[in-house]
């Protein structure tokens, strides 16, 4: 399908603490750009209320039901639209990537390749300074990144590796 709106769809897929929200922010900063960061959203929209990974789910699904016509309609309105959200199992991309479909824009997925190790010693700086809203501990990045599958060629994705 050739699209009609000359935006762009950004997704991030990467680890926890891979550098996704920083490379989120540069790319944003590209004129006629928008960022959607969730953590963000689920944050002030719902303080103090996810503390497990199924409360992340229940509330991340009623996020992305909401932001999903809004999404649409700016890359239709040909704005380019960075999604600081997870693109890290296929169901996720296939999500993400059907906004692109829906709106008949392109879509860009940034693949962040950084070691383990360093994600972690990264989100315990993070945590540390506090400057993100939510913590993680060593024990739940194990736990999420258990989920965690690297996007494949034959999901049909514009994968740009970093």
């Amino acid at each position: 399908m050739k699209p009609s709106s000359p935006a762009v769809l950004h997704l991030l897929c990467g680890k926890i603490a891979s550098g996704k929200s920083t490379l989120a922010r540069q790319l944003a900063e590209a004129p006629g750009s928008v960022l959607i960061c969730e953590d963000q959203w689920l944050a002030g929209l719902y303080p103090d209320q996810i503390h497990s990974i199924a409360d992340y789910l229940q509330h991340a699904q009623r996020l992305t039901s909401v932001l999903e016509p809004l999404v649409i309609a700016m890359l239709r309105a040909g704005t380019c639209v960075v999604l600081d959200f997870p693109a890290n199992t296929v169901a996720q991309r296939t999500w993400l990537r059907a906004l692109a479909d829906q709106a008949g824009t392109r879509h860009q997925l940034h693949a962040l390749n950084v070691d383990e190790e360093l994600c972690k010693a990264r989100l315990r700086e993070r945590n540390r300074l506090g400057d993100h809203p939510f913590t993680t501990s060593d024990e739940q990045f194990e736990r999420i990144s258990r989920y965690f599958v690297p996007p494949l060629a034959d999901e049909g994705l514009n994968i740009i590796q970093h």
